[in-house]
């Protein structure tokens, strides 16, 4: 069973991120509405007025991060926020769930409904200073990531357990219709976070399954990394080598005595030596 990485508890524990330029984990605590890290010196965290989901990087001191009103510039060095647009502020029922920058530096981020009201959700992309839609009527939007080669990405709908791959062009705007890679809808886990490593190989955190598990492009398992938290949620590569397997994960809906039984649970977790990760990409702004 893979080592805890920081011990501090997350009721939703999401959006792991690696930042090679300070060498730190990011990660979010979306219901606790915080950003968490640890530094050299020890544990950090920044507390927020509205929740705060996904983060793309900037430079060593500056992260894109989705909340439930905006993307916003976050200045990790001074702790200033800049707003840069709003995200569905109009709609207060939603939040920003998963996200992640892609090869042509654009930022991914989903949108679901607080209560995951069926198809209230979309994932939107934010490209050199403009926001399109690019796939409405979403429940959980999870799984977002993209090939090596920036020719395809991958996302899901958690609450319809389905991943889709779909093609991208040079600038990196869907084209084409998405494709099914894989359907989990006969199985009990829910397919949430996902990233994908320098070989191709997507690697996705299964909750209710406590464990991430890694696809072949033909989406056979060919991997699994267990945890000993029920909710894994999102995985991320890094550490000095980028091949250190980090994974946030959850309390948020387990009983007392699922919490009892797996003490553990919404803690953050990292297992060295998994697979070549990519380097996470940086957002053009």
């Amino acid at each position: 069973m893979s080592g805890v990485f920081d011990s501090r508890i997350c009721d939703l524990g999401e959006g792991p991120l690696w930042n090679r330029d300070c060498g730190q984990l990011f990660w979010f605590d979306i219901t606790g509405k915080r950003l968490l890290t640890q530094t050299a010196d020890g544990p950090k965290e920044w507390a927020f007025h509205e929740m705060v989901s996904a983060a793309g990087l900037v430079d060593a001191t500056t992260l894109l991060i989705g909340s439930e009103t905006a993307l916003f510039r976050f200045d990790t060095s001074t702790g200033i926020r800049t707003d840069l647009c709003t995200l569905e502020a109009d709609r207060p029922a939603n939040r920003s769930n998963d996200g992640r920058a892609d090869p042509q530096g654009g930022f991914w981020i989903g949108t679901m409904g607080k209560a995951a009201n069926p198809g209230a959700g979309a994932i939107y992309r934010y490209h050199k200073g403009e926001v399109r839609t690019l796939f409405p009527g979403l429940s959980i939007p999870n799984a977002i990531c993209f090939a090596p080669d920036g020719t395809f990405a991958h996302f899901a709908d958690s609450a319809r357990r389905l991943v889709w791959r779909i093609s991208l062009d040079g600038e990196g705007w869907p084209k084409g219709v998405p494709e099914i890679f894989l359907d989990l809808s006969a199985s009990t886990p829910e397919p949430d976070g996902a990233v994908m490593d320098a070989d191709g190989l997507l690697w996705l955190a299964l909750w209710g399954a406590g464990m991430v598990a890694a696809f072949a492009p033909d989406g056979t398992r060919v991997r699994i990394v267990e945890f000993d938290a029920p909710h894994t949620s999102c995985p991320a590569f890094g550490g000095a080598d980028n091949r250190t397997l980090f994974c946030t994960s959850a309390r948020h809906y387990l009983t007392v005595r699922e919490r009892l039984a797996h003490p553990d649970s919404g803690k953050t977790f990292a297992r060295a030596g998994v697979a070549r990760g990519q380097y996470e990409h940086k957002v053009i702004l």
